[in-house]
């Protein structure tokens, strides 16, 4: 086991960049966008990963990485199947929370908010842009369910390989998108003795945000 002391000592300091009120859009999204192209302009490894947590209706919580493969003003998407531990949590109770984390910038954005299926349209057309063993995959993993070992998969694998080999995949009925759409979306970004700079806009109305710092 590590010694504590190490742990204790274990820590990076940030210096990077600031972030004021001034310098931050009024339009969420807008801040997102910007933040979101300067990841990919810095070339991070997979900076659409994000941790997206649910919960039961209880209020047990769990949380996984994820990939973001669409934003706009209405939300942020992702895909799975429905039948995992995680589409069964959204259906009993539809709250849940994306965090992106880009160590390499200092920076860390918080999402809160509901979360909605995407239309079947939409689901689709993510579906059949997938690489065909990603499309294979999707049926042959019982997602989140307990298996005898990895051979079960592998050989579901392999037989839908070949029965799909000239022929389209469809989309399975339990796979598909959901978009989250929040209510509170936070920016930070670190600095100095953990003086860390926290923007966060939340929610009025269908139009309103509300800009306010948080203390660190």
């Amino acid at each position: 086991m590590m010694d504590k002391k190490d742990l204790y000592h274990l820590r990076q300091e940030y210096s990077a960049k600031t972030l004021t009120e001034k310098e931050v859009s009024d339009n969420p999204f807008k801040q997102f966008d910007k933040w979101f192209n300067e990841a990919l302009e810095a070339q991070l490894h997979e900076p659409n990963a994000m941790t997206l947590a649910t919960a039961t209706n209880d209020g047990r919580p769990s949380a996984r990485i994820v990939l973001l493969k669409g934003y706009n003003t209405h939300g942020f998407n992702f895909y799975t199947n429905y039948l995992s531990r995680k589409g069964k949590e959204i259906t009993k109770n539809p709250l849940g929370a994306l965090v992106f984390f880009w160590g390499e910038l200092e920076r860390q954005v918080r999402i809160e908010g509901t979360i909605e299926k995407l239309s079947k349209e939409e689901s689709e057309g993510y579906f059949h842009a997938r690489p065909k063993g990603s499309q294979v995959g999707a049926l042959a993993s019982p997602q989140s369910q307990e298996i005898a070992g990895r051979h079960v998969v592998e050989e579901k694998w392999k037989q839908l390989e070949s029965e799909y080999a000239d022929k389209d995949i469809p989309k399975p009925s339990y796979w598909g998108g959901y978009v989250l759409k929040p209510r509170l979306i936070e920016f930070w970004q670190g600095r100095p003795s953990r003086l860390h700079d926290r923007i966060v806009y939340k929610k009025i109305d269908n139009k309103t945000w509300k800009k306010v710092r948080l203390a660190p």
